[in-house]
């Protein structure tokens, strides 16, 4: 059954591998990844809900940013991140940014007109940056491990990773650091080769989590 998804991303942001039909003059975006999931949810029973901007949020109330959310979100069921180089302007607080209001709305059960929005299911995608390398979000140990340098996201991001209430953690006796193994975070990411191989895997995945969110310390204010 296909599901009503949205997308939190960076629009502008170009530090991204370019994309096939692009060029200079037509430079490759976050938005242009995300015209390419659309194509593919239009392909599908999937459903695209909503769009993005880079308005500054600063001066708005909660109130009135979930005014501009509320349609885009709330009839959704799924939400993905584009993770990308750029994603945060550093100079700026969270709050005055929309992705991290657009990931604590997807997060929140909201009610409006009698009907109360559920929990989203959510999952991130690393975009690869202009080089083609995901390092400055993925990197590998040498042991094999993967680093996540969620220092690069935003909080309410952050906060979601590796918050499963009982992680299955072990050390490794090659670097003497502890690893965790399995579904250990409620917004799990992937990276975009990975992802277009089997989409409806890594919606699935996501889908099941949710209806397991009960095993995880979810953080749902920015």
């Amino acid at each position: 059954m296909g599901k009503k998804i949205f997308i939190s991303y960076k629009y502008a942001d170009s530090d991204v591998a370019n994309l096939p039909g692009h060029s200079f003059w037509n430079p490759t975006t976050v938005r242009s990844y995300v015209d390419k999931l659309e194509d593919y949810f239009d392909a599908t029973d999937h459903i695209y809900k909503g769009e993005s901007d880079d308005e500054d949020l600063s001066y708005l109330s909660e109130d009135a940013i979930w005014e501009k959310l509320k349609d885009r979100i709330f009839d959704s069921s799924v939400t993905i991140i584009m993770i990308s180089p750029n994603m945060r302007i550093n100079n700026r607080s969270d709050r005055s940014q929309w992705i991290p209001w657009e990931v604590s709305f997807s997060l929140k059960e909201t009610t409006r007109n009698d009907r109360t929005s559920h929990t989203n299911a959510v999952l991130a995608i690393v975009l690869p940056d202009s080089s083609g390398s995901y390092e400055y979000y993925l990197t590998r140990t040498a042991c094999g491990a993967t680093t996540h340098h969620t220092d690069k996201l935003f909080k309410i991001i952050r906060e979601n990773k590796f918050n499963i209430k009982s992680p299955n953690r072990q050390l490794c006796p090659q670097c003497m650091g502890f690893h965790y193994y399995g579904n250990c975070s409620y917004i799990e990411a992937t990276t975009w080769s990975e992802f277009v191989k089997m989409p409806n895997y890594y919606i699935n995945q996501a889908v099941e989590r949710q209806n397991n969110k009960y095993l995880y310390n979810t953080v749902k204010e920015v």
